[in-house]
């Protein structure tokens, strides 16, 4: 067995993959489960529309990409209608359809494959719905069989960095918690990123409520009016607001000194502590900077790169934000690569 003791962890810094939604989807597999005829696949086309355009959501930020849309339980005429209801005439070349698709394990993922090395620019597949994909034999609902099921999509998602949203149903019986009324086995929602479930008190309300969960956001609770006009769902109230972290002084420290006017700085662990002026350990600060790797682009939009080389362990913080003003330093010091896992604890 391969291992990796605790000061080994620290000493990577992990990057981590851009959301498509901000707070709200995340790349990977997803489960998004309703009742028949609930409006699922109105608000499937209307996420495929905001992430293809990259328009904002229910006040959450939406990153641009291209997205296919498998609509296997609709037609092109009907298809047609719904979005000229929802969107109008609107132009959009970076959102596909298709009405049919093979099934899991009979040349699925290469048509999938195939989409995706023509459109590398794409971030979203949506399946609607998983029943229609299931390989032959996949109506035996075990547990076993689900994860399996959804293990495979999984597998494919995660080599080709994107997010797949697929699209089942809920059973009849109510529970406490509706995650558990996802119709199948546990097993589909254990071997997913994560799930939607989009619900109705009533099935003539046009009120709804979206809950959703997953390994890498926050549970919410997002409650959701149809417009009767144009059927597009919008936004009444979140329930749950989004967990902020706490201030990291660190973090800030180190975007007072690397800005667009001084966009680049490179050094051993030793020199960004002086630089910095801070108390802290040469080893601490790497190990701070390697957790908040990604933070520190997110919020600050500085790139944090650590590298070994003959001379040293060298850190290079590139300030990403707008045109800098100077070309930064020496070309010895320019790293740009993606940082490297590294053994053992630095000691400068």
């Amino acid at each position: 067995i391969y291992t990796r003791f605790m000061t080994e962890l620290f000493d990577s810094a992990y990057q981590s993959k851009p959301p498509i939604i901000d707070g709200l989807l995340y790349r990977g597999t997803y489960l998004f489960a309703g009742s028949p005829k609930i409006g699922k696949s109105f608000l499937m086309a209307q996420l495929a529309y905001h992430v293809s355009t990259g328009t904002n959501l229910w006040g959450f930020d939406v990153r641009q990409g291209k997205v296919l849309y498998l609509a296997l339980e609709d037609n092109y005429p009907r298809l047609q209608k719904r979005l000229y209801r929802m969107f109008g005439t609107a132009e959009n070349e970076n959102l596909f359809f298709s009405v049919s698709a093979h099934q899991l394990g009979n040349g699925l993922d290469e048509q999938l494959d195939g989409f995706l090395q023509k459109h590398p620019d794409t971030s979203l597949v949506i399946i609607d719905t998983l029943q229609k994909v299931r390989e032959v034999g996949g109506e035996n609902y075990s547990y076993a069989n689900d994860y399996q099921i959804i293990t495979k999509l999984k597998s494919f998602t995660d080599s080709h960095n994107i997010c797949m949203l697929v699209v089942h149903h809920t059973r009849k019986q109510t529970a406490d918690d509706k995650f558990d009324m996802i119709s199948g086995t546990n097993g589909l929602l254990g071997a997913a990123d994560g799930a939607f479930i989009l619900s109705k008190d009533k099935r003539t309300s046009n009120n709804a409520t979206l809950e959703v969960s997953g390994r890498d956001q926050q549970d919410q609770r997002v409650y959701l009016k149809k417009n009767t006009e144009t059927l597009v769902w919008e936004l009444d109230k979140i329930e749950t607001e989004l967990w902020k972290a706490p201030p990291e002084p660190l973090l800030d420290r180190i975007a007072e000194r690397v800005t667009a006017d001084n966009p680049q700085w490179c050094g051993t662990p030793t020199e960004l502590c002086e630089y910095l002026a801070v108390d802290i350990k040469p080893n601490a600060i790497t190990q701070k900077l390697n957790v908040n790797v990604n933070r520190l682009m997110d919020e600050h939009k500085i790139a944090y790169h650590y590298k070994r080389t003959h001379e040293g362990r060298r850190i290079t913080l590139t300030y990403e934000g707008g045109v800098s003003k100077r070309d930064g330093c020496d070309s010895d010091c320019g790293v740009r690569e993606t940082p490297t896992q590294l053994t053992r604890t630095d000691t400068h």
